[in-house]
């Protein structure tokens, strides 16, 4: 129920999800649960409360990127930090490094560090030319820290390839198939992108980043 509920009412499906922590507190995925709707509905205290508690039943650092963001939300950039280098990058989904990476540049924001914040979105997987259901965010992440640095330009193109790479996910099954951009420069967002398909590549293949945005 909290999960239908979440895009069109985060406070309701927040409600669930507590209701539902009351009667099987000690099952991973409830105490998840909660941890995303409570940083919904902006309550980033019980948000890392959560996420520790899940972290520490299941093993696993597969919101490593939620953690580091709830520390942001409750100004605490130099612990979202320490937070996301003590993980193992390695060991992590592609699609949760880049999360990652996404959340540390903002807390470099957070600090007044525009420079590092952008050193921290050079990692393999922003590939401009193709199109992977973590690029929308990665480039619009990119381009928000080069706008903070002052490179309007830039950040324009960049957050013109998030919006075409946005659009033509939506076009297909973004799970199962990357996108080719050609000439990404020149295509207008509100035309259609012509688009070469391909089968995913390897998670990794798309290689790692040895040091790592803006909060939703």
């Amino acid at each position: 129920m909290a999960a239908r509920l979440i895009d069109e009412d985060p406070a309701l499906a927040h409600e669930h999800a507590l209701a539902a922590s009351r009667s099987a507190g000690r099952i991973a995925v409830v105490r998840e649960t909660v941890a995303i709707t409570a940083y919904a509905v902006g309550d980033f205290a019980l948000a890392l409360r959560e996420l520790r508690t899940f972290r520490r039943i299941s093993g696993r650092d597969d919101q490593i990127a939620l953690m580091v963001d709830s520390e942001r939300g409750v100004g605490r950039p130099d612990r979202a930090l320490e937070v996301g280098r003590a993980v193992d990058r390695a060991s992590l989904p592609t699609e949760v490094r880049v999360e990652l990476a996404i959340a540390m540049s903002g807390a470099r924001l957070d600090l007044g560090e525009p420079e590092r914040a952008l050193q921290e979105l050079d990692i393999p997987e922003l590939d401009p030319d193709t199109a992977y259901p973590w690029s929308p965010g990665l480039f619009a992440a990119r381009a928000a820290v080069l706008e903070e640095l002052g490179r309007d330009d830039e950040a324009a193109q960049w957050q013109q390839r998030a919006d075409v790479a946005a659009a033509a996910l939506g076009e297909i099954d973004a799970d199962s198939e990357t996108i080719e951009i050609d000439e990404i420069d020149e295509i207008e967002t509100d035309e259609p992108a012509e688009i070469e398909t391909d089968e995913p590549a390897d998670d990794e293949a798309s290689g790692q980043e040895d040091g790592p945005g803006e909060r939703a």
